[in-house]
């Protein structure tokens, strides 16, 4: 309930705002995309499956609940890996190059992602990889067992492990950390200035929004990767089912949290979200006093 409404508030805004998103935020646009994708694919069938105690289907739904499962998940990844080297790229660019980011450059850099999840999402049905039940039985997800089992699930869940996870998670990383050290050098230049320009706290509340969005994903999805990677090199049966299950759900929230911190660090999108009340029956509490619209570079998400 939390990711569609709150994903759903952002796309209405952006829907609402569609003349003035700058090309960056529509990065923003796509991830709200993947978590609804994934909360109306997926979360009806585990709920109802977490009712009824067992998996409901057959191998057919196994198969449909872990393609959403990875589809979504490695477009999101993706998504947030693209935001990063994004940011590091205006940050650390002329404004004149930095208008070289185009909606249109952005638009293909979307599609790349998509196909790119899409990509890895189907190879385990056409015979590279593995989809199988969770160990605790009410969910399926990529077959870490089969890691031992065979050269063909260890090569698919290594170059999966390396291509869509580590890399994606260490560009993300090395990007904010290039930007920290450039804020924190820009700072310095003019830390005897008794007011610091509002361009710059502008870059670093966006900064700072961009990084708790990236650690918000990564934090949850790191429990889930760690029972993954000792199931990989143990057996299943060596963790009791709670052991699984906490992981996975912990994972599934990563979807909800991201309106929540557009909500805290945009005053254009509680204003927004203020706005959409007059048709919705759940009210938000408004957590600043200044009611005045920001300028549109700094909405949900901007370069």
């Amino acid at each position: 309930i939390l990711t569609i409404l709150g994903n759903s508030a952002v796309l209405a805004t952006a829907v609402r705002r569609a003349s003035l998103l700058k090309a960056p935020e529509l990065l923003t646009v796509n991830l709200a995309v993947a978590d609804i994708g994934m909360a109306l694919s997926m979360y009806p069938l585990a709920i109802a499956s977490a009712w009824s105690h067992a998996w409901l289907g057959g191998d057919t739904s196994c198969v449909y609940y872990a393609l959403m499962g990875f589809l979504f998940g490695v477009c999101s990844m993706m998504t947030l890996c693209a935001m990063a080297v994004i940011r590091f790229l205006v940050t650390n660019s002329s404004k004149s190059n930095s208008n070289k980011i185009t909606k249109s450059t952005v638009c293909i850099l979307i599609a790349f992602i998509w196909l790119y999840s899409l990509l890895w999402a189907i190879l385990p049905l056409v015979g590279w990889g593995y989809y199988g039940p969770e160990p605790f039985g009410i969910s399926c997800t990529i077959a870490w067992s089969k890691f031992h089992n065979s050269s063909n699930g260890f090569s698919f869940i290594l170059s999966m492990f390396l291509l869509c996870t580590v890399l994606p998670a260490l560009t993300i990383v090395a990007c904010y950390l290039g930007i920290a050290w450039k804020v924190h050098k820009a700072y310095q230049e003019i830390q005897n200035i008794d007011r610091i320009p509002n361009a710059a706290k502008l870059e670093k509340k966006l900064t700072l929004m961009a990084v708790l969005v990236s650690v918000g994903f990564l934090s949850s999805w790191t429990p889930y990767a760690a029972t993954s990677f000792w199931s990989i090199f143990n057996s299943s049966d060596s963790l009791q089912p709670v052991v699984t299950l906490l992981p996975c759900l912990f994972a599934k929230s990563s979807t909800a949290y991201n309106p929540f911190i557009y909500y805290v660090f945009s005053k254009t999108f509680r204003c927004e979200v203020r706005k959409l009340q007059c048709c919705c029956a759940w009210r938000v509490p408004y957590f600043s006093s200044d009611n005045s619209m920001e300028n549109p570079v700094s909405s949900m998400w901007s370069g």
